[in-house]
């Protein structure tokens, strides 16, 4: 009973490892695209006033 419990506790640590790890790469992927359609903003400004 006890090694079943181990390997429970095992696999959600795991679990919420892997939920953590998509979570930040959600939001680093987010901000990245963010900040990229700003520059292309700024850039698509820039070239239109010229």
């Amino acid at each position: 009973m006890k090694k079943c419990n181990k390997i429970g506790l095992i696999i959600g640590i795991v679990s919420v490892a892997a939920v953590v790890a998509a979570a930040v790469t959600a939001v680093v992927l987010f901000f990245d695209k963010k900040k990229k359609d700003e520059e292309e903003l700024e850039h698509y400004l820039d070239c239109s006033i010229q």
